[in-house]
Formats: structure tokens, C-alpha cells, sequence
């Protein structure tokens, strides 16, 4: 069985353009650029989560974890001093 190719066919591509500019077929929106459409009682679920999220983390936490995480957390987001230097962030 002859294999079909990946990308479509460019006079058939080309026909549909004409027909769609000149009227002849309604221009037919992809369902992957069609606004998706979403289950509000699973976003509501979702947004339960999240908003539980970090709180209940930090609670579960000693306090030496949540001192740990966030010094890492804080070295991951501005580096060392030595990094720092000589990037152009105010520094002369």
C-alpha cells in the first residue's frame, strides 16, 4: 500500500483558496484554530487546586524545607554575585 504524504497536495490546496476567495465555498474553520471549548465544572475544579496548592505545600513543610527551597529558589532566580557582574544590570 503506497504511503500518503505528509504534506497536502499544493493544486489542491490552491483550488480551495480560489474557491474560498471567489465565494464558492464557505471558508471552514480547523477545529485546532477554533477557540477550544472547555468543561467549566473541570476549570472550576482546576482552580480549586491551584488556589490550594502552595498553601497547603508550605504547611506540610518544617521550616527548614521551606528555608531551603526558598534559598534555592532565590539562587535560581538572581544567580551568584559573580555572575552578576559585568551583564549590564545597573552594575559600573
Amino acid at each position: 500500500m503506497r504511503k500518503r504524504s505528509s504534506t497536502p497536495d499544493l493544486n489542491q490546496t490552491a483550488h480551495s483558496i480560489v474557491a474560498q476567495a471567489t465565494g464558492q465555498v464557505p471558508r471552514v474553520i480547523p477545529e485546532s484554530e477554533a477557540e477550544p471549548r472547555k468543561n467549566p465544572a473541570a476549570v472550576a475544579l482546576g482552580r480549586l487546586g491551584g488556589l490550594k496548592g502552595g498553601k497547603a505545600r508550605a504547611e506540610a513543610l518544617s521550616p527548614r524545607q521551606r528555608t531551603a527551597a526558598a534559598k534555592k529558589a532565590a539562587k535560581a532566580r538572581w544567580g551568584t554575585e559573580s555572575k552578576r557582574k559585568g551583564r549590564g544590570h545597573g552594575s559600573t
